[in-house]
This record gives C-alpha cells, structure tokens and sequence, in this order.
C-alpha cells in the first residue's frame, strides 16, 4: 500500500519539536525572574555564576558569569537550577550543533557568555531554537538521510534524521525539568509570590 504524507518528513520533524517549544515550553516560560531562574532547589546546586563564585569543580565560559561544570560526569549527576538548563540547551544542544551542521555562528561551552539574567537567557534560547530550526528546514527530505559527520564523534554515519530526533528529546526532556522547576519554585516560595 502506498501512503501519500500531506506534509514532508522534514515538516513532521519539525513540527516535533516546535509544538513544544511555541506551544508548551516557551509559554511556560513567560515571566521567568532573575530569581527564579537563578533559584538552587538542593544544596549543591549547579547553576550559572559570576565569575570566581563557582563552587563546581570546572566552571565554564568566558564573561562574567561561569557555568557549574566539571571534567567528568559527577555521581550522582548534582541537581541543576534553570539556569543552567537553559544554557545547556542553548550551547549544547542548538548553537553548537547548528554551528557544526548549518554555518551557524562560533559556539562553545568553553567560550559562551553565559546570561546573568532571565531575559538575556531566554533571547539567547530564542536565537539559538530560530537558528537550528532553519538550519533543519535547509536539509529538506534528502538531507535527512545524509550522514552528520564527523562533528558527531562515534554517530558520524547516522542520519541527520536521527540527530534532529535528537535534539527534539534533549529540548522536551529539559524543558520538561524546566517546567517542573517553575512548578517547585512556585509552590515553595507562594506566600512571597502572593
């Protein structure tokens, strides 16, 4: 039997992703202050720093503020504020790929100013979600059956469908912690909110 998509795989793939951005993620996201995004919901907390504060062992960046880091995966992983979410899809999981992948601009965890501020954080989100989208549209259908390269370390001969996969869960699975933060932040600080 053959099946006739209304719509392009390359849209489907898109449209993952997009939906819960624009529709869930970003939204949630509104209002986000300063304090909130920097809030550290467990001792320990890794988060977003100025510069000589950090209590990581390998702080990260260039600026004045410092992503938590260090030269190896801790266990167990330590609890993450917003901010440093946000980061982590911003660098990690956009800029630096579209810079691999679609001529994006210079992006590393190690030379990335890192936001002090929740709006700042989210423009760079925004710029980063804008930048990667168009870079995915570019592939078209039969881009997605390219091999990434070896930008993608042991992945190189995948398909640039699998990494657009990817990406999609790293957003929703962060945005996901994201929401659930607010959600704490919210019940644990009402009576100061209301």
């Amino acid at each position: 039997m053959n099946v006739t998509l209304a719509r392009s795989w390359n849209e489907t793939l898109r449209d993952q992703l997009d939906f819960h951005y624009r529709r869930h993620l970003r939204p949630r996201m509104e209002g986000l202050t300063d304090e909130e995004y920097l809030w550290e919901p467990a001792p320990g907390s890794w988060s977003i720093r100025p510069r000589g504060s950090s209590t990581s062992p390998a702080p990260i960046g260039a600026g004045t503020m410092q992503r938590d880091d260090a030269p190896d995966e801790p266990d167990p992983a330590p609890v993450t504020t917003i901010a440093w979410r946000i980061a982590h899809m911003t660098v990690e999981c956009l800029s630096m790929r579209t810079m691999n992948h679609f001529d994006g601009p210079t992006a590393h965890w190690e030379t990335w100013e890192y936001a002090a501020t929740a709006d700042e954080a989210l423009a760079q989100l925004d710029a980063a979600y804008a930048g990667w989208s168009a870079g995915v549209e570019g592939l078209g259908e039969d881009g997605l059956a390219r091999a990434v390269g070896p930008a993608e370390g042991p992945w190189a001969e995948s398909p640039y469908a699998d990494l657009v996969l990817h990406i999609n869960r790293e957003l929703i699975h962060h945005g996901a912690e994201i929401c659930l933060l607010r959600d704490l932040y919210r019940a644990t600080h009402s009576q100061e909110i209301s």
